[in-house]
């Protein structure tokens, strides 16, 4: 099996040293698990706000220097969203990864732009998407030139304030590129606290344990040290002093449901 990938941090860049911290406690994970890929991610803005007096972040110069900190400082690989064009080229100079925005999914000029920089490029499966409608997604990145895509799936929205899960999803987009699944925006409550999400950070460990049980490339998880505090998000992040228990149970869960991944039964 190839290396399995945990893409974790806080959901937005709030400061420079809550970074720091969440940089090194994955430092020492990494260590730990040496066959786990581990990648640093934190947004420096948060474009989709419920709210607009909700924090969105300090910008993207910012937030650049500090993801550039991290990496440097730890030794991890970064990832970061953008949400325009222009931020991809820029964005590129620092992270390994490009993330696209689930509500930005299908944007082809966006998809096309982050493929141009010939980074690797993850895309959150839209709340609004069928899976399979993703390989139109990863057919654009493809056409613009990117040859390592992932896609994300965080959950599908009937409104109410609810996502639900279809672990469908996951062998369905495999089909065509490696899968994620986000484990924490999957339990998100968009809107449910009226002027901003709330979420169920209790569920967010079964349903990842449930997805590596199904079969994925590599589980999305944000963590914060103090989620109540959180700028954004707080409600369904992970804290931090229990994500080291979650990814050495979700390895054991893999490995015993890794040998099963590929049988089909119909």
């Amino acid at each position: 099996m190839e290396r399995f990938t945990l893409i974790a941090g806080p959901c937005a860049i709030e400061s420079e040293d809550i970074l720091l911290r969440v940089g090194e406690k994955l430092k020492g994970i990494a260590e730990k698990f040496p066959d786990l890929r581990v990648v640093f991610k934190s947004s420096f803005d948060k474009a989709n706000r419920s709210s607009i007096n909700s924090f969105r972040g300090h910008g993207i110069e910012f937030g650049l220097r500090a993801l550039r900190k991290v990496k440097e400082e730890f030794g991890l690989e970064v990832t970061t969203d953008i949400h325009e064009s222009w931020q991809a080229e820029p964005v590129a100079e620092v992270v390994d990864i490009i993330q696209i925005p689930a509500f930005l999914c299908r944007q082809t000029d966006l998809l096309l732009a982050a493929a141009r920089t010939g980074k690797p490029v993850n895309v959150k499966k839209g709340q609004f998407m069928a899976p399979w409608d993703m390989k139109n997604v990863v057919e654009k990145l493809k056409f613009g030139g990117a040859t390592d895509i992932y896609l994300t799936e965080r959950g599908a929205s009937f409104g109410y304030n609810n996502l639900v899960v279809d672990f469908r999803s996951l062998p369905i987009m495999s089909q065509f590129a490696k899968v994620i699944f986000d484990a924490t925006h999957s339990v998100q409550l968009p809107g449910g606290m009226g002027n901003r999400s709330g979420g169920q950070r209790e569920f967010a460990f079964p349903l990842a344990r449930a997805a590596v049980a199904v079969g994925c490339d590599g589980i999305f998880m944000e963590t914060h040290p103090n989620p109540e505090e959180a700028l954004s998000d707080g409600p369904n992040q992970i804290p931090l002093k229990d994500l080291e228990f979650i990814v050495e149970a979700l390895l054991e869960i893999r490995e015993v449901a890794g040998k099963y991944r590929d049988v089909l039964v119909r």
